[in-house]
């Protein structure tokens, strides 16, 4: 790399601008330590961002959106989605042949999903200013910007595997405080938020007097979704990785998860997760992969069957529940009618307003008022209309097309890497015909649009071998780009004569 990469005039702003804004906190942590605690945050992430440490920052952007602005109810502010932009920012102002820059995929639908949602948005806002504009911003433009960020930072194997590790981490951390609140009964960091929210809603005991657990998300629907979503990260990267200690510690990471999962008793869940692990068994790209991770399934089977007995027979009855299910459907029709009857731009935007207008729609199965309709393709076309629906079907639909023709067009060996991220996207949309999974915007909507922007990335399959690369030497990086374009031309050379 070039000296004159490295000592960029921003790289100079940087430098210069932290030992003053180091000064700045100390001097404001006098008067009030919350200032000095955002000051330190932004100083962390200014350094984050010299040393371009993308995928660490994409992880921090989910934790932040989900702890900060979900959890302590500080959305208004949209702290995750400010650290988007100043990375994506960063790509752009640091592009290099190391780091390359590319716009986002579909940019044209992307700007025709980002316009129609405006009078929707309007509409809302008749009801709740701030629900509608929170909603605008974390379930239409915020994934909007993490897709793009996708897009950019899946530059090779190295990056999409760090990006995969990091979000691995961050699920089993999430899945540990699932465990702990559940085998405790102590909830870890609990505001006085989070303690009214239990309070409320009676800490979502089921039969039997268990509880379900909510972690963060708020919901125990909302922490199914989440672990259900990244269980195929790190078990993309047990199959991929070539270590020993590497795979102990993904296997690590399953196993946290799938017990966190249990303790949610999440219907739609578990079938996401069920269904993605035979989707896995087909993508992971050897037989051996798929024999190994059929016997894996069946010894987990066992031991849950054999160590959890009453967990399972309470999640097998709770799935037996007619009453459940009677009210999901009950959901999806109120829905269908309201989207019959306001079918060009919905009842508008965030669920104050699909609160207050489904009523008049509501049929007899379902039971209560409910803000979102149990379904993320019925809310789309309930509170958008059906023009911004089939937009929404049809970018997924581009996402899923165009990770499928990377898979083909990376080496075998990445596959069961790429595959993990794939069979996330496809837990999540199952998951999302039984809770607003891609609508919440509380839960994965910034996590599932980022893995959707990698795994679809442009960037992916240019070079035929995409090998990794040390994150250390990048000079051996740009020899191989240069090395797999020689050899594609030689092969067409061959091929000519």
């Amino acid at each position: 790399m070039k000296v004159a990469e490295l000592i960029s005039p921003p790289s100079i702003f940087l430098i210069l601008a932290l030992p003053a804004a180091l000064c700045l906190g100390v001097a404001i942590g006098i008067f009030n330590p919350i200032y000095a605690a955002i000051v330190a945050a932004a100083l962390v992430m200014a350094i984050i961002v010299l040393l371009r440490l993308d995928e660490l920052i994409v992880m921090l952007v989910i934790a932040v959106h989900i702890l900060v602005d979900s959890y302590l109810g500080l959305a208004v502010y949209q702290i995750a989605l400010l650290m988007a932009l100043v990375l994506l920012f960063a790509c752009y102002f640091g592009q290099s042949a190391n780091h390359p820059w590319t716009g986002p995929r579909w940019v044209w639908l992307w700007l025709l999903f980002l316009i129609l949602t405006i009078i929707p948005a309007m509409k809302g806002a008749a009801f709740s200013l701030t629900n509608s504009i929170g909603y605008y911003l974390e379930i239409i433009f915020s994934p909007f910007i993490m897709f793009w960020l996708g897009n950019i930072i899946a530059k090779d194997a190295s990056a999409v595997r760090r990006v995969f590790q990091w979000l691995s981490f961050l699920a089993a951390l999430f899945a540990t405080h699932t465990i702990i609140q559940a085998t405790t009964g102590k909830f870890l960091f609990e505001s006085a938020r989070a303690y009214a929210n239990l309070l409320q809603a009676s800490n979502f005991q089921i039969g039997g007097g268990i509880s379900r657990v909510s972690s963060f998300f708020g919901n125990p629907n909302g922490n199914g979704i989440f672990l259900a979503t990244c269980f195929f990260l790190p078990l993309g990267l047990f199959i991929e990785s070539e270590k020993l200690w590497a795979k102990m510690i993904y296997l690590l990471e399953m196993l946290s998860i799938l017990l966190a999962l249990m303790f949610t008793y999440s219907n739609g869940s578990w079938i996401a997760a069920l269904t993605g692990l035979l989707v896995f068994m087909f993508l992971v790209g050897r037989v051996r992969y798929s024999v190994l991770l059929l016997l894996l399934v069946t010894v987990l089977a066992v031991v849950a069957l054999t160590v959890f007995p009453s967990q399972v027979a309470v999640q097998l009855s709770r799935a037996k529940d007619q009453g459940n299910l009677s009210l999901h459907l009950g959901a999806w029709q109120t829905a269908m009618r309201v989207i019959a009857a306001y079918p060009l731009f919905g009842v508008g935007l965030g669920n104050q307003a699909y609160l207050s207008l489904a009523e008049h729609f509501r049929v007899p199965a379902q039971t209560t008022p409910l803000a979102e309709p149990d379904n993320s393709y019925l809310q789309w076309g309930a509170i958008a209309g059906i023009p911004v629906m089939l937009i929404f079907l049809v970018l997924l639909a581009l996402v899923f097309w165009f990770s499928w023709r990377n898979w083909l067009a990376i080496d075998t060996r990445y596959r069961p890497l790429f595959a993990g991220g794939i069979v996330a996207l496809i837990a999540l949309s199952i998951n999302s015909l039984t809770v607003d999974g891609w609508t919440s915007p509380v839960d994965v909507q910034f996590l599932g649009w980022l893995i959707a922007g990698v795994v679809a990335s442009p960037l992916i399959g240019r070079c035929l071998g995409f090998q990794p690369v040390s994150p250390v030497d990048r000079t051996a990086e740009t020899a191989h780009v240069q090395a797999g374009a020689s050899w594609m031309d030689k092969a067409k050379q061959g091929s000519q004569l």
